[in-house]
């Protein structure tokens, strides 16, 4: 084998856009890991400045998220893990289907979410209240009913313990995405 055919390539890159609402919430730099057409896996550390605690979780720099997008799901499920790769959970937007346009994947937040801690006891549906008063319900019916579905898809794969997918179990989650 040669020197340069041992090189490993560098990681291809993307940056995550979440918009809400019509505006920019937060981008961010990702590597990706897998795009297979439908769904999209990428990974990045904690994005936000600082500490973020929100009671049942604490997201801190150094966290590291395996966040998986979908192009034809109406939700994201980012796995969280600490520095030295401790499972926190999973924390799950609901989102209109993915789209990726080169080097920059989208992503609409609807102001849905669900938390699933790492041991599967705590499943928490969040930001009910904000997606109410979002107007969605009355702007796009459709959208507001596919969001509520997907966080009723997301609560009932929790429970099962299948986010990732239904045929794969979370406890069976790839340990080559741990970082």
């Amino acid at each position: 084998m040669s020197e340069a055919s041992a090189e490993k390539t560098p990681a291809e890159r993307v940056e995550v856009v979440l918009t809400k609402a019509g505006r920019t919430k937060i981008r961010y730099p990702a590597e990706v890991v897998a795009d297979d057409g439908t769904e999209v896996t990428v990974r990045a550390p904690w994005a936000a400045a600082g500490v973020r605690d929100f009671g049942f979780v604490r997201f801190e720099p150094g966290d590291v998220f395996t966040e998986h997008y979908w192009r034809d799901r109406w939700y994201a499920v980012k796995e969280v893990r600490t520095p030295a790769g401790v499972l926190k959970g999973w924390y799950c937007d609901v989102t209109r289907p993915a789209v990726r346009d080169g080097a920059t994947l989208t992503v609409e937040d609807l102001d849905l979410d669900l938390w699933c801690s790492a041991d599967g006891a705590t499943i928490l549906r969040l930001d009910e209240d904000e997606f109410a008063g979002s107007g969605l319900a009355g702007r796009d019916p459709g959208a507001a009913s596919a969001a509520l579905s997907a966080l009723n898809t997301l609560e009932d794969l929790a429970r099962a313990g299948t986010l990732l997918s239904p045929a794969r179990s979370l406890s069976d989650a790839d340990p080559g995405l741990a970082p």
